[in-house]
């Protein structure tokens, strides 16, 4: 059966200032199980792009294989897309980054995909600082095979037939700070509004911007004896403050009580602002954020908000020291100079 969204629109809906609503940024209705948690992410994707006035046509959205991969299609229909095969859509992101940097590259992956067969693409996307967003939604099973143990699953939690994970999990917001991510941040599906901001900030952000959101599976792994199940995480979830995101020109007015804050400078002029709970907590210090998600873990707590960020480091662009104008707009002539060119260096090399 096949649902289409009706194209009328309440002539009273809200716009941004490019006059679009947030219809406008919706996607095909959605094929996930009632009550999964990536669709409140598709959600939350939708409102940042509303609020950031993001024009549709200048994303990309990539993915692998899973029921996170399947998202991009319910979020902005008018942008790009490229659906690769299982754990191989970092390396896709990095050579489409390279060849035009005007897009914004929004890349949705999972537990499974990331964690398991694409850690490696993972893994070298993050030290070579691509210029995007990672988002995983992470629930801690593979959902589309029937509900067996991710790599990200806890060691004690069990699956709905009550087996145990036997296997220590692995923490992909720590190992990407240990890589050198520039930005990683945790959150929970159900919080829209540590989410929102996280998200908007992500997409602001020059570099790997990493963000790890817990999105409990509804079908295989929401049972009283999940760590990712919603109860758990609603139990357990600790946030490191509030976090604001404050556009270009605009006046930061919420005002702090409690705790101390600051205010991160992003490279086009626009601010995220934390509230810190702990005032030894610095998020933009890599050893500390790694030791007090550490002592966070220990107390049984899922530590969620901004984790790290550096907003001064190079991306792959300045890295590689590539040429202004982007791969592929580059002249045939450039590309390919020629047979005696090629010569004169073969003659160089003999």
């Amino acid at each position: 059966m096949t649902f289409i969204k009706p194209l009328n629109h309440h002539p009273k809906l809200e716009k941004n200032n490019l006059g679009l609503t947030r219809r406008d940024y919706e996607g095909a209705v959605s094929s996930l199980c009632a009550g999964c948690g990536h669709d409140s992410i598709s959600a939350s994707i939708i409102e940042s792009c509303f609020k950031l006035n993001i024009e549709s046509y200048k994303v990309a959205k990539l993915s692998g294989i899973g029921c996170s991969s399947k998202a991009p299609a319910y979020f902005l229909d008018q942008s790009h897309g490229f659906n690769s095969v299982h754990g191989r859509m970092p390396s896709v992101a990095t050579g489409a980054s390279c060849a035009n940097r005007d897009l914004l590259y929004l890349g949705v992956s999972g537990d499974g995909d990331s964690a398991s067969i694409g850690i490696g693409q993972f893994i070298h996307a993050i030290r070579r600082q691509v210029n995007m967003v990672y988002i995983i939604e992470n629930n801690g099973t593979y959902g589309l095979t029937k509900g067996q143990f991710s790599a990200t699953n806890d060691l004690d939690s069990k699956n709905k037939y009550g087996d145990d994970n036997l296997f220590k999990p692995i923490d992909l917001a720590t190992m990407a700070i240990q890589l050198g991510a520039t930005y990683v941040a945790r959150s929970f599906s159900g919080d829209r509004e540590q989410l929102i901001p996280l998200i908007m900030g992500a997409m602001q952000h020059k570099g790997f911007a990493l963000l790890d959101i817990i999105s409990p599976c509804v079908t295989f792994n929401n049972h009283a004896s999940s760590t990712k199940s919603y109860d758990y995480i609603r139990e357990h979830n600790e946030a490191v403050g509030k976090t604001d995101f404050v556009p270009i020109g605009e006046e930061i007015k919420t005002s702090y009580e409690e705790g101390t804050s600051v205010e991160i400078n992003l490279h086009d002029g626009s601010k995220l602002s934390l509230e810190k709970t702990d005032k030894n907590f610095d998020p933009c210090d890599a050893g500390k954020s790694l030791n007090y998600i550490r002592e966070k873990e220990k107390e049984g707590k899922v530590l969620t908000g901004l984790l790290y960020v550096d907003s001064k480091s190079k991306d792959l662009i300045e890295t590689l020291n590539m040429t202004e104008t982007p791969l592929s707009q580059l002249h045939q002539d450039l590309i390919c100079p020629g047979s005696d060119v090629l010569n004169l260096i073969n003659k160089d090399l003999s």
